[in-house]
């Protein structure tokens, strides 16, 4: 028997629920970003990628043990879970490559395409419903991508640009699978799975070049495990909660995190180009988010 549709007013509920949980995911990532970069310059991709899973998978196990028992852990698709591990592994090490070469706030304004890919993605196979101004914001935002990525000079033609493009497509990718499995599994196993397959996966990757820990360097790791282990939980709950093209444009406030990371750590800001592409961006975002809103209420006075 098929289960009774979900209300407008449960949906709008979930939806603003997600998109706090989101705003609050989206700063824990850019200060594990900003760990992420103090490590890149001094350890490989792959050791960046296992250190990141390493680090938080012993909060991960208080959470899940507090937060309904290891016994959830095995009532789960573990095709899915690898699936997302595959892209977990591929997005952290493409990501932490990127970061090496480029300041924060040009990485994410290039990072930027992932939220206008998955509101792609969610209307090709979630169903979700996506009328033709909607697709006029989407290319709008490409158009903006375009003028950050700047394929005649230092952009996309450089292979942390290339990286960062990879990125995007690999997260969008994973986004959707978290809104496929949270129809079944709980947030804490989809972390503790995603936690427990990246860092085998790319430790066993990693274990030909590894390089011992400095030592200055595990104030930033262990930084990185608690914003990580925050932030992980946060976006896995908010796609789980919200619609996946009402959530994902709220990825776009990391770019006020990155300019003032870039300034407080790196003393360095994105240049004008930057900024005009990211605007046109956040622009088209902002308008997914609000026909969003009145989309629903149309359809629910």
């Amino acid at each position: 028997m098929p289960s009774p549709p979900i209300s407008a007013p449960a949906i709008r509920a979930d939806n603003l629920r997600g998109a706090v949980i989101m705003l609050v995911a989206v700063g824990s990532f850019a200060l594990m970003d900003a760990s992420l970069k103090t490590l890149s310059p001094h350890y490989s991709p792959m050791q960046v990628t296992t250190l990141r899973a390493l680090s938080a998978l012993p909060i991960v196990l208080v959470w899940v043990a507090v937060r309904g028992g290891f016994g959830q852990l095995l009532r789960v698709r573990f095709g899915l879970h690898l699936l997302r591990a595959v892209l977990g592994i591929a997005s952290l090490a493409t990501f932490t490559y990127g970061l090496r070469h480029l300041p924060l706030s040009e990485t994410y304004s290039i990072f930027f395409v992932a939220p206008l890919l998955i509101t792609i993605f969610a209307a090709l196979w979630l169903g979700e419903r996506i009328g033709r101004t909607r697709w006029i914001a989407i290319a709008m935002g490409f158009a903006g991508v375009l003028v950050v990525l700047r394929p005649t000079g230092h952009g996309t033609l450089t292979l942390a640009g290339l990286a960062i493009l990879a990125t995007a497509l690999t997260y969008a990718l994973s986004a959707i699978t978290v809104r496929v499995l949270g129809r079944t599994d709980s947030t804490q196993s989809m972390v503790f799975w995603l936690m427990v397959m990246v860092a085998v996966g790319a430790g066993v990757l990693a274990l030909p070049g590894w390089r011992p820990i400095q030592p200055a360097h595990w104030l930033p790791i262990a930084a990185m495990a608690v914003t990580g282990s925050l932030a992980q939980w946060g976006i896995t709950e908010a796609f789980r909660l919200g619609q996946a093209s009402f959530i994902a444009p709220l990825e776009y406030t990391a770019l006020v995190w990155g300019v003032i990371l870039d300034w407080a750590l790196w003393r360095t800001l994105p240049g004008t180009l930057t900024f005009v592409g990211a605007a046109v961006i956040i622009a088209s975002g902002v308008y997914l988010l609000r026909s969003e809103r009145v989309h629903a209420e149309a359809e629910h006075p």
